[in-house]
């Protein structure tokens, strides 16, 4: 049989291991990981609606993280939205590379899907992209749905 001592750090060890896990686990929920493994460089798009983006959301491409959001600002003269991202210097993307604001699953996170074009020379710090598209809003999507039902509903029934 074990000692009381024994057990006691046993059950301290587990005890702890379990409060390291909960901290990881929200750290990963909450975005909150380190931005990026070594040297960055900053890419910026404008959009016409965000969603629900945020900073230190993800930048992925072919499923893969390639940077992070860093900064979201209004932009007061053209009515659109600017993102910032810092993509990881390791990683090299055409100038005419597109941007979309997409949903991890139905109701998910938004994050930034970048898009390889076929221009021989890459971004550099400090470039805009130039094609985006916004993010699709689920509410505008059903009450267009809805809509055009009720609209075909009434022609129905003249």
């Amino acid at each position: 049989m074990m000692k009381r001592s024994t057990l006691d750090l046993w059950v301290g060890f587990f005890v702890l291991a379990g409060l390291g896990a909960l901290v990881f686990l929200s750290f990963q929920v909450a975005n909150l990981t380190a931005t990026a493994r070594g040297d960055t460089y900053e890419v910026k798009a404008r959009f016409d609606n965000l969603g629900g983006l945020k900073v230190r959301a993800p930048v992925k491409s072919a499923g893969v993280v390639v940077g992070r959001v860093s900064d979201i600002r209004f932009l007061n003269d053209v009515f659109e939205a600017e993102v910032t991202m810092a993509i990881e210097a390791r990683y090299k993307f055409p100038r005419d590379t597109a941007a979309k604001i997409l949903t991890s699953g139905l109701l998910g996170d938004q994050y930034i899907s970048l898009s390889a074009g076929g221009d021989v020379a890459n971004l550099k710090n400090g470039d805009t992209l130039k094609i985006t598209q916004s993010a699709i809003i689920l509410e505008n999507l059903i009450g267009q749905f809805l809509y055009s039902k009720a609209a075909d509903g009434n022609e129905n029934k003249k």
